[in-house]
């Protein structure tokens, strides 16, 4: 046992500045997380009107109740369709996260119909694409709670209709790798988006609400000058009796989604997989909640990676691998709900050492099917001609091999900052991690905004020097400022999840619970048996 004895004083004034930065950036997390709630919310009496539920009733009766649910990609489009951060809403148009429906874990996505009446914005399709990758690779059902007016045509982009391909390609290697695939038809499912059904090898239809057809009334008059209703179109009883597109009908959406959970249980996916081994655990012997005041808003502000792993893991009980040795690289051997890990984290920049120290470790990781957690607070590699001379690039390049080699689950949180090539060697989302989240405070990015204003302004006065020109003091800082606010707009947390730069943005105190769940997840996918066939089941 060695437990780590902490040095946080939650009474000093650092500790309180830090809680009050983070409480605050939690604030800002949440708040954009309930705007689209909110909204869809407001559509209620539509919904009523249908005898419809709304969409996050539709997920929460989806669910088993009391069991975990995690979000992913909680921030897809935010500051990208629109750049107010008071007003942009994220989501993208869907709820997609990892839960248990009749005790197996799957990958639920429910449209957000409730607002825009579903129609997909920018990142929806590639946060689709998302979800049915992780669910390929961890062999999770995926089910999908079908309402949406397709493209959004007022917003057309053509890159968004060529990556929606990829939607109806992933549901075809989902059903052939042997994974099944659900759709409860809530609603409308046009045009491209009727595909979804005809792609899944489970379709449950909604009796009068639930539709699919390639051109709706108003396409098909505009395209044609046929007159058709949306019944006979691609009403759900239609296709129940006449296409047999749907193979379940039911009277309402909580029926829907009942079938969709009777039909997982009846097919008893955790048969499959044998139960994950019982371990005693104990609880981190550190608070959590302190997680808040011990990263400070400020990067450069230095502070010991320990105490947030001692926060985390099992009995807060880490043993520390050539901690002598390359010392800004820290690299622990921890248990959590009592699996073993293998962390990395920084105490600063990575050196020559530390490279090489992290690329033994991770090898020595793999060797004995260890699952490894990044948290990245980095600012890069070292730099300057002792390190070059010491080979950084190499030994650099090792640490980058191992990362990108392993074949164990590799988690990255990032915790802090997050720049240039450590990005790279710290497992960033270049590096297809199994699961990566993002705290609400870091930074992240090429480098620094002050960082690439310094640069920029030494090319600007070695390229006036050599041209014998003198540049005003004024100049310089007014090009400076630019720089630094482009740069820093950039590298904020929500503006980078917003683009999918991650899995989304978890409030610090739940990383220990959400580790757990990834660690559980990817055990499941690699010891669960599935049938695959050539081809995935076929509509017949």
């Amino acid at each position: 046992m060695t437990q780590f004895h902490s040095s946080v004083n939650p009474s000093s004034e650092a500790f309180a500045k830090n809680r009050k930065d983070m409480l605050s950036a939690i604030g800002t997390l949440e708040d954009i997380v309930q705007r689209a709630a909110v909204l869809s919310d407001k559509s209620l009496p539509r919904f009523e009107r249908r005898g419809q539920l709304l969409p996050r009733e539709r997920l929460s009766r989806v669910l088993d109740p009391g069991m975990p649910f995690v979000e992913l990609m909680n921030m897809a489009g935010f500051l990208v369709d629109d750049n107010n951060r008071d007003t942009s809403v994220a989501g993208c148009s869907t709820i997609v996260g990892i839960g248990y429906v009749g005790g197996a874990r799957c990958m639920v996505m429910v449209d957000d119909s409730g607002i825009n009446a579903g129609a997909m914005t920018a990142l929806s399709t590639k946060k689709a694409n998302r979800a049915m990758d992780i669910a390929r690779e961890k062999k999770l059902p995926f089910i999908h709670l079908v309402e949406s007016a397709g493209a959004n045509l007022l917003e057309y982009q053509v890159e968004m209709w060529m990556d929606g391909g990829g939607v109806f390609a992933r549901l075809a290697r989902l059903s052939a790798a042997g994974v099944p695939t659900f759709v409860v038809l809530h609603g409308a499912s046009a045009a491209g988006g009727a595909y979804m059904p005809g792609m899944s090898d489970y379709v449950i239809g909604v009796k009068g609400n639930g539709k699919a057809y390639l051109a709706g009334p108003a396409l098909l008059k505009a395209a044609t000058g046929e007159e058709a209703n949306d019944e006979e179109l691609g009403g759900a009883k239609m296709h129940s009796q006449v296409t047999g597109l749907v193979e379940y009908l039911a009277e309402d959406d909580a029926h829907g989604i009942a079938i969709c959970r009777e039909l997982i249980e009846r097919l008893d996916w955790n048969r499959l997989c044998p139960q994950l081994p019982p371990r005693e655990f104990a609880e981190p012997h550190y608070d959590i909640e302190e997680l808040a005041g011990i990263v400070p808003a400020d990067y450069r502000q230095p502070y010991d990676v320990h105490e947030v792993v001692a926060r985390i893991v099992d009995g807060s009980d880490i043993l520390d691998f050539k901690p002598g040795y390359g010392a800004a690289t820290v690299c622990m051997q921890a248990r959590v709900y009592g699996m073993p890990v293998g962390i990395i984290g920084n105490n600063g920049p990575i050196d020559n050492n530390g490279a090489t120290k992290a690329a033994q470790f991770i090898q020595l990781c793999d060797q004995s099917d260890i699952p490894l957690v990044f948290l990245q607070n980095i600012t890069g590699y070292m730099v300057g001609t002792e390190m070059e001379q010491g080979g950084m690039i190499k030994h650099g390049s090792k640490m980058i091999q191992a990362v990108t080699n392993t074949r164990v689950p590799r988690i990255t949180f990032m915790i802090g900052a997050s720049f240039g090539a450590g990005n790279y060697g710290m497992c960033g989302q270049g590096y297809d991690p199994d699961f990566l989240f993002s705290w609400p405070n870091i930074n992240i990015g090429v480098m620094g905004g002050e960082s690439a204003a310094k640069t920029m302004s030494q090319v600007m006065l070695a390229g006036a020097l050599r041209k014998g020109i003198e540049v005003p003091d004024e100049v310089i800082a007014e090009q400076e400022a630019k720089i630094i606010a482009h740069f820093d707009k950039q590298s904020d947390a929500f503006y980078t999840s917003g683009r999918m730069l991650d899995d989304g943005i978890i409030d610090p105190r739940d990383t220990r619970k959400v580790l757990g769940f990834a660690l559980q997840t990817c055990w499941e996918a690699r010891n669960r048996k599935t049938c695959p066939n050539s081809f995935g089941v076929g509509r017949m």
